[in-house]
């Protein structure tokens, strides 16, 4: 059975998940960050892990304002904006300077000259729902934890939403977001018909 991944919702969940990633990995700080830019950038996990370090960093190890990648599933051309994740880029990017870490990719594996894989980044997900109780955490957690919090904080604005997704309908991007019926009804509870 497909197991159901959910947005984080819940602000104090979304921080113990932050802080298990963390503290709980000997690659810790790797972990959160790509947790914080999927968030942040929207990206499907396979194209967050797959960021190379010049994606990112230019020449003298400063963040790029944006970066500019092709997403593998859909090929379409996408321009990241990263000063949301700027604080947690230039914490990664000390961490690595300490720990001597040197790849080509942005989020290297512990084992080899590769990146971390999806099926790595599931097991780091599912060890940290197991630690906390949660049953709909995934490789996807981090995507639909930034849509639903850009969606809510953009004043309900599917739109924008859609086209940080880069979705081609509403329906896709609101069953996308979880917003079953319990949701609907509250957003619903807010609106004046007159």
């Amino acid at each position: 059975m497909k197991q159901m991944v959910y947005p984080i919702k819940d602000s104090n969940v979304l921080s113990e998940v932050q802080d298990t990633l963390l503290h709980n990995f000997r690659w810790g700080l790797r972990n959160l960050t790509i947790f914080q830019v999927g968030k942040a950038t929207l990206l499907r996990v396979s194209d967050v892990l797959a960021l190379q370090y010049s994606d990112v960093f230019d020449e003298q190890g400063y963040i790029r304002s944006h970066a500019y990648i092709h997403d593998q599933k859909t090929g379409k051309p996408n321009n990241l904006y990263l000063k949301p994740v700027e604080n947690d880029l230039r914490t990664y990017h000390q961490w690595l300077v300490d720990n001597q870490i040197h790849s080509k990719w942005l989020f290297p594996s512990s084992e080899n000259d590769k990146h971390i894989d999806g099926r790595q980044f599931y097991r780091i997900m599912q060890k940290v729902g197991d630690l906390l109780n949660i049953n709909y955490l995934g490789t996807h957690t981090m995507r639909k934890t930034g849509a639903y919090r850009v969606y809510i904080q953009s004043n309900y604005n599917i739109g924008l939403v859609m086209n940080l997704l880069n979705h081609s309908s509403q329906s896709m991007t609101l069953r996308y977001l979880g917003l079953d019926r319990e949701s609907t009804e509250k957003i619903l509870n807010n609106i004046d018909f007159g």
